[in-house]
């Protein structure tokens, strides 16, 4: 199959497209694992595949399989009717954590249910919800005033109502933040648009005392750490803190749009019809998708398998940081990685690109990466390898 140009598709998108993305200048066209590539060919090693979506690197068969049966048979069918594949993924994802399930298409959705579903849930007058600095839940305007990042307000205020933002690994600060009105604690168990930042240890169990303390919902979201990004099925397990909600999307279906709420079940009666909905959510489509993920994340034992190549990471960049003192901290969650620099990181993300490797910056100064749980390990050495050789030429001025 022919391709336009990478410059025919900017062109086309200059012309078209809302320019809301800060867009690299090439167009990619295809994958297979670990590997993308370009319209006029260049392949490149992605340990940043879709954004963190693509859980199993891109074309995974056993995914591509069950969505093109899928699509053969029923594309689409509303909520009112009862939806096979969509019993069936909730049983799977529920029976590897807790609860009941509600499906939605993204991340956003998932906490802006997540939201509503707390308000509804605790007694009247009970509308505040603590968020997390550097935390990051979403774009649509409830997760965007739940997020406690500033940059991301500007110019569209004012927020919703009923956020109140804590730092980080401070207790004693949410404890003051806690009142008649508040309703759930919203986290991330580990920050990742903010640097992949990682909990000091008893963190989250202090929250979940608080939260038992003051009859409190404890909501993790999880939109980032679900279906084995932390080396278990879910952030909350890798930390051992029953949550009462968790929000889950990204790596759910594999990069097909997939979101979801799980909530116990003494919970789930609150989001009571007509209170709450999604016209696609838990279609066919990505139902299908979802449990073909978890079928080959099983069946190839995949969750093993990142939990192996992750220490190979963290053996690469242990090394690199005692060479380097660029590297200020190397903060590591299976297949969470974040590498805090003393510059800005963003010019390794260009420079990486060029050497066909590609990566994320975030936070201004953290390099991150979030590889396929499918990653080879000759992958890894090949990804550190020449993300070792940029940094090494950034540390030389």
């Amino acid at each position: 199959m022919s391709h336009r140009s990478s410059e025919q598709t900017i062109a086309l998108f200059s012309k078209y497209v809302v320019p809301n993305y800060r867009r690299y200048p090439v167009c990619l066209v295809k994958g297979e694992g670990s590997y993308v590539w370009d319209a006029e060919g260049k392949r490149y090693l992605d340990l940043f595949p879709g954004w963190g979506c693509n859980m199993l690197g891109y074309t995974p068969k056993k995914v591509i399989e069950a969505v093109q049966k899928q699509v053969a048979e029923l594309i689409h069918v509303p909520n009112t009717w009862y939806i096979e594949k969509q019993g069936e993924l909730a049983e799977a994802l529920c029976t590897r954590s807790f609860g009941m399930a509600f499906f939605c298409n993204s991340g956003a959705e998932a906490n802006e249910g997540a939201i509503k579903l707390a308000r509804l849930h605790t007694p009247a007058g009970k509308y505040k919800i603590i968020t997390f600095l550097d935390g990051f839940h979403g774009r649509t305007f409830g997760a965007v005033s739940a997020t406690a990042q500033p940059k991301y307000h500007e110019g569209i205020g004012p927020m919703l109502p009923g956020f109140t933002y804590a730092p980080r690994n401070d207790l004693n600060a949410v404890r003051e933040l806690i009142d008649d009105e508040t309703a759930a604690i919203m986290i991330e168990p580990v920050q990742g648009e903010g640097g992949v930042n990682i909990p000091a240890p008893g963190f989250l169990e202090g929250l979940r005392q608080l939260c038992d303390e003051f009859g409190l919902l404890l909501i993790f979201d999880e939109v980032q750490t679900c279906n084995g990004r932390t080396g278990n099925w879910f952030g909350y397990q890798t930390f051992g803190v029953q949550p009462d909600i968790i929000t889950l999307a990204k790596g759910v279906a594999s990069g097909v749009a997939c979101g979801a709420i799980i909530c116990k079940e003494e919970i789930a009666p609150s989001l009571r019809p007509g209170m709450h909905a999604s016209t696609f959510g838990g279609n066919p489509i990505a139902m299908a998708a979802g449990l073909a993920t978890i079928q080959m994340i099983e069946e190839d034992d995949l969750l093993a398998h990142s939990r192996k190549m992750s220490e190979r990471f963290r053996q690469h960049f242990t090394k690199l940081k005692a060479e380097l003192p660029l590297i200020r901290e190397l903060r590591i969650c299976n297949m969470m990685i974040g590498m805090e620099l003393a510059i800005t990181a963003t010019p390794a993300v260009g420079k990486c690109m060029e050497k066909g490797l590609l990566i994320n910056a975030t936070h201004d100064t953290v390099v991150r990466l979030l590889p396929a749980l499918n990653i080879t390990p000759e992958q890894v050495d090949e990804g550190c390898d020449i993300l070792g050789g940029v940094l090494r030429e950034m540390a030389a001025g």
